[in-house]
């Protein structure tokens, strides 16, 4: 199935194509290859409208995730009609993890894609609310991140390393 990738900002260059094949190997790594998705590369304006709507948190952020299945962790939707075969939708974004990749001295294109895979496990209903969520999510994000490393050759690793 498709990912749909759109880049709602101007503020940073995305590497679009680069993005979407990682999303893509990532979504199979999950074993939703199957599944639609859509990507939203945001602004800093965008990200905080929707953190405030959706979270009551009026500040940008790196990554909100829209899930179109209410799933446990690591089950997958069951869908009934091809209508339903969707993961739901990732906002990335991605003036804010530029920003704090400038800071970090990170690498833009490896926190970009580290940070998708931390929203697609969000769709997939994986959460860190609890050390033990926390430890569940990251296996989880080590797991697929593994399986693009090996296939790209890159040596990307969870962002999700200090919440606990």
């Amino acid at each position: 199935m498709s990912v749909a990738l759109r880049n709602a900002q101007r503020a940073v260059p995305v590497r679009r194509a680069a993005l979407r094949r990682a999303v893509c190997a990532l979504r199979a790594a999950l074993g939703a290859a199957r599944f639609d998705l859509g990507l939203v590369c945001a602004g800093n304006a965008l990200m905080q409208r929707l953190n405030g709507a959706y979270r009551q948190c009026p500040e940008p952020t790196d990554v909100l995730s829209f899930p179109f299945h209410q799933v446990a962790a690591g089950e997958l939707p069951r869908p009934r009609c091809r209508d339903e075969y969707n993961l739901g939708d990732i906002f990335l974004g991605v003036e804010y993890i530029h920003q704090q990749c400038r800071e970090t001295k990170e690498d833009f294109d490896g926190v970009l894609t580290v940070t998708a895979a931390h929203g697609l496990c969000h769709l997939l209903g994986y959460r860190h609310d609890t050390k033990a969520e926390w430890e569940q999510m990251y296996q989880k994000e080590a797991q697929i991140l593994e399986e693009l490393n090996r296939l790209t050759g890159s040596r990307l690793q969870p962002l999700t390393a200090g919440l606990f």
